[in-house]
Order: C-alpha cells, then structure tokens, then sequence
C-alpha cells in the first residue's frame, strides 16, 4: 500500500490511545508512513520504548485509581491531533466492569477536540451464537458482555466522524492460534467456522480508513474485518498445532452453531485487500 502522506502535503497527525500489541504496531507503522504519532502507556517506565520508534509518548492511566493525572498541557499534545484510535481492551475475562466508565473519561480527557476521523477497535464479540452470516447489521446484546461491548461502541458512534473497526480473533507474532487448542481432548465444534484475523491486515486496515478520510471518501460507521475464507475447527486447529510442533486437539461429534463474520463490507467500500485471505495462510506469519 502506498504512502498516505504525500511529501508535498502538510504532514497529518494521530493519537493511539493504547499501545499494546495491536496499539504500538499500528503506532509504529503510522510513523513509518510519515504521521505524527501521539501515543499512551500507563506506565512512565513504558514510555522508552514508543519515544524509540519516533512515538511522542505519555503516561495516561484511566479508572478511579489512577496515580497519574496528566496535566493540561500533556493532554493537549496527546490528543489535539488530526486522527485518534482508541484500542483499549475491554478485558472482559476479568469482570472488568469498569470499562465504559474508562471510555467516557477518556472522551473527557480529549477535550472535545474535533477529529477528522475517530477510528473505535471493538469486537465480532457483539455477534449472537447462531448459525448465520454476520454482517455489521447483526450485533445483539445476547449477553452482559455483548451489552458492555455495544455499549462502548455506542460511545464513540455518537462522536463526529467516527468508525467502529470489529476485529476477529486477533493472531499474529507471538499470537499463534496453534496453541489455542492444542491437546484438548473432546472439543465440541468440530463444524464451527473459524473466524479470524491477521496484525497486519488489522494495520493495514486502520491505514485505509485513515487514508479514505484524508481523501473525501465516504466511511462506513462500522466495519468487520475477518478473514475472507473459513474453515471449520476440525480443518483448521490441527494443522496449527503441528506446524508448531505440539499435540492436536481431538474433537468429538457434537455440533455446535457455526457464525461466519463477513468482512467484505470495507472490500466494497474502501477497496481494501485482505493479505492473510485464509486463517491457513496466517499459519507462517505468527
């Protein structure tokens, strides 16, 4: 994908609130396209190693017992800027109910700044357990962590500009889906669909988004992003657990409900190009 800044143009800057895995490979190839890049750790001691891509870090800790409280000055440099991507996880399997809290103080902190464009990192988490394919029309709070997340994309869809990103299962280096199942024994789901996503698509995917704002093109509110082909669990977790070396998972004969996200809605929009088409060729590449 080419250059979004051009060298004539004024150059474009962008917060990422939340450089983690995903948050600080993104950071890191939006300096490498020639953006200014603001980001945020919670802790100080952090902060080394986004200042050593060519990241203008700060400390941000959100919640009630937060230890530090950025100064007006600090929150203007981090957030007066041309785009924001907000990547907090909702961290769901720790009972965080403090999350939406979390999200509104962040959209405090911003300060009302007027964005080009918000671009929101949620979940195909939002989507039912049925046998159905899954546009970004068919979110449901099926549940109370379904409800949390809606919730906080609610949030941010009632801010100007903005477009909620849906990731799949997220695999990339150091994420590789041939541990998820390795050497269970009767696993349920051998017809489920496998739905998931690479880094780098996910990266590339942000780009685009930021790209077609700069650009006059019209955004979607929301956009899945998921690999376009699908294979069942049977399929696919063996072979990710021997390419790594480790025991596959033997599945059993219950069937279970099979939800196929489809991520082909930022294709006809925005021309976006899948690397990693299948779960199998991600394979490689973690």
């Amino acid at each position: 994908m080419a250059d979004v800044v051009d060298k004539g143009t004024p150059q474009k800057s962008v917060a990422v609130v939340g450089c983690g895995w995903f948050g600080f490979a993104l950071a890191t190839h939006l300096v490498q396209e020639g953006y200014r890049v603001t980001g945020c750790k919670r802790s100080i001691d952090e902060l080394s190693s986004l200042i050593d891509v060519g990241i203008e870090a700060f400390p941000l800790q959100l919640g009630e017992g937060a230890e530090i409280k950025p100064d007006a000055k600090a929150l203007a440099a981090l957030f007066q800027t041309d785009f924001l991507v907000v990547n907090i996880p909702p961290r769901l399997t720790r009972g965080n109910s403090a999350y939406f809290d979390e999200l509104q103080q962040l959209l405090s902190l911003t300060q009302g700044w007027q964005y080009q464009c918000i671009v929101f990192i949620s979940t195909t988490g939002v989507y039912p357990t049925q046998d159905k394919l899954m546009t970004e029309a068919d979110a449901l709070a099926e549940s109370s962590d379904s409800q949390l997340l809606l919730d906080a994309e609610a949030l941010f869809r009632a801010q100007a500009n903005s477009c909620i990103l849906r990731f799949a299962g997220l695999v990339g280096p150091k994420r590789h889906p041939g541990r998820f199942l390795a050497g269970k024994l009767d696993v349920s789901g051998a017809n489920v669909a496998v739905n998931l996503v690479h880094l780098s698509d996910c990266v590339q995917a942000v780009s685009a988004i930021l790209a077609a704002s700069q650009n006059g093109i019209s955004i979607a509110p929301i956009y899945n992003l998921c690999a376009p082909q699908h294979p069942t669990k049977a399929e696919f977790y063996p072979v990710a657990a021997q390419s790594l070396g480790l025991v596959p998972p033997i599945f059993n004969q219950q069937v279970m409900p099979s939800k196929v996200i489809l991520g082909d809605a930022i294709i006809s929009d925005l021309g976006f190009s899948y690397q990693y088409a299948s779960p199998l060729d991600m394979l490689s590449a973690c």
